[in-house]
């Protein structure tokens, strides 16, 4: 499913849709108190391997609005974000927030504790992830000798995020820019480390989307969603074994399904996954859910 074939944002009272994305709806506020301000809605949508899937996860976008605002209490001593007001239109309640306009810096913040995924490709190839050397004999799921900051070019939907280097930042966003944004990161994601690590969770990678307020003191501000599973690489801690892929709390069992004989589905075709099984969803769903209930302490 591309861009041109996801469904059409709903109409919401007091305001106008301006963007969809694989899994969000973007509108302005027309009306009321919050007038020109930002509406982020998150719908139930799901992407893997850049394709976003004809099927949806119940109460996906709820869970993660929840727990991005938990998450910005946790982090609000360390920096500022963009939410305004969970005060929304009644059909989107519970999975969208009012949300300040930022000017956002053209890069995916990622930080990295353990080694996984495109990073472990990396270096596999080299030795080294976005420029960094690291010591050699790590393997899937090694813990790093301290955090990494690992940026990424932003794609659109459709194209693969690119890993870059710590000077391609620089040249984005300016020097002193790219040491406030990797120092920010890096700090933002060593306290979310040891709060997961407090509830059982290793918290092994992350992307965080920062930007400036327009016509304010120029202040980093951190925005989109924070540290769901949809942005962030979760494994239960008690099962953390080097060496192998983790179990994790995100969409992981339906890239497992989509690459497995059952769903008869050719990655290389350039088509998009058949549809889920019941099965798939409802795994899916209660692996979201025991995320939000481990790391906040509530029940959904």
């Amino acid at each position: 499913m591309t861009l041109a074939n996801i469904p059409p944002a709903p109409e919401l009272p007091g305001a106008r849709h301006l963007h969809s994305g694989k899994v969000r709806d973007l509108y302005e506020v027309t009306e009321g108190p919050h007038t020109g301000k930002l509406l982020m809605v998150a719908s139930d949508r799901l992407s893997i391997f850049d394709f976003v899937l004809e099927t949806t996860i119940p109460d996906k976008g709820e869970i993660l609005t929840r727990m991005s605002l938990w998450w910005f209490e946790q982090l609000a001593e360390l920096v500022p974000n963009h939410v305004v007001s969970t005060d929304v239109p009644e059909d989107v309640r519970g999975r969208a927030v009012v949300c300040e306009r930022l000017d956002m810096f053209p890069v995916e913040c990622v930080a990295r504790g353990y080694l996984t995924g495109s990073g472990l490709l990396d270096y596999h190839a080299t030795g080294e992830v976005c420029g960094i050397p690291l010591p050699a004999g790590l393997e899937d799921g090694s813990r790093l000798p301290a955090p990494i900051f690992t940026p990424a070019t932003k794609a659109d939907l459709g194209d693969h995020d690119e890993n870059v280097d710590f000077a391609a930042v620089a040249v984005a966003v300016g020097a002193e820019t790219a040491v406030e944004l990797r120092d920010l990161t890096l700090r933002v994601y060593g306290r979310a480390e040891e709060i997961a690590r407090e509830r059982g969770i290793i918290l092994a990678d992350t992307k965080f989307e920062f930007g400036t307020a327009r016509g304010g003191s120029g202040a980093i501000v951190l925005a989109d969603e924070v540290l769901t599973p949809d942005s962030s690489r979760y494994w239960p801690a008690d099962d953390w074994q080097p060496g192998r892929a983790q179990p994790s709390y995100d969409k992981q069992i339906v890239r497992n399904w989509a690459l497995s004989p059952e769903s008869g589905w050719d990655k290389a075709s350039g088509e998009a996954p058949p549809p889920l099984p019941q099965a798939v969803i409802e795994r899916t769903r209660s692996r979201y859910i025991e995320a939000y209930e481990r790391l906040t302490g509530e029940r959904f």
